[in-house]
């Protein structure tokens, strides 16, 4: 009974042993980490232009660096910081939206590309573009 005994308290301790070894793990480099991943502008008005800043922080070991930021089509834009980012500081890409010829709900993705462990990210914004008013005449 004891030898059994042993053994379980063995294997179960080697099972520790190995599940933490895996843990305490730390991959070296920069990682980019979102404030949040998506933005909803809500309903807006054919024509509107809307701006939304999303805010990231590198909380790797090295400095990152954003190589590339793609959107999915020209009504929108973006403006971001194309200098190396220390590690535990933070910047922000700016996403702009134009609704000029747009209708109804729009869903638009921000790619990221980086040097990061994380190297390729994405960030999205969603509106509901509504009828311009009537004009009266």
């Amino acid at each position: 009974m004891r030898v059994l005994a042993s053994l379980f308290i063995l294997c179960v301790g080697f099972g520790v042993v190995a599940q933490t070894t895996g843990a305490e793990e730390v991959q070296n480099g920069p990682r980019i980490s979102f404030t949040e991943s998506a933005h909803n502008f809500g309903d807006i008005t054919q024509g509107d232009r809307v701006t939304h800043v999303f805010k990231y922080e590198n909380t790797g070991n090295e400095p990152l660096i954003l190589s590339d930021v793609r959107t999915t089509c020209g009504c929108t834009a973006t403006n971001w910081d194309r200098e190396p980012l220390a590690p535990g500081a933070t910047a922000e890409i700016t996403v702009n939206f134009n609704s000029r010829g747009k209708m109804g709900m729009q869903n638009k993705v921000v790619t990221i590309l980086s040097n990061a462990i994380n190297s390729t990210e994405r960030v999205k914004i969603t509106t509901n573009v509504l009828a311009p008013a009537p004009v009266d005449q």
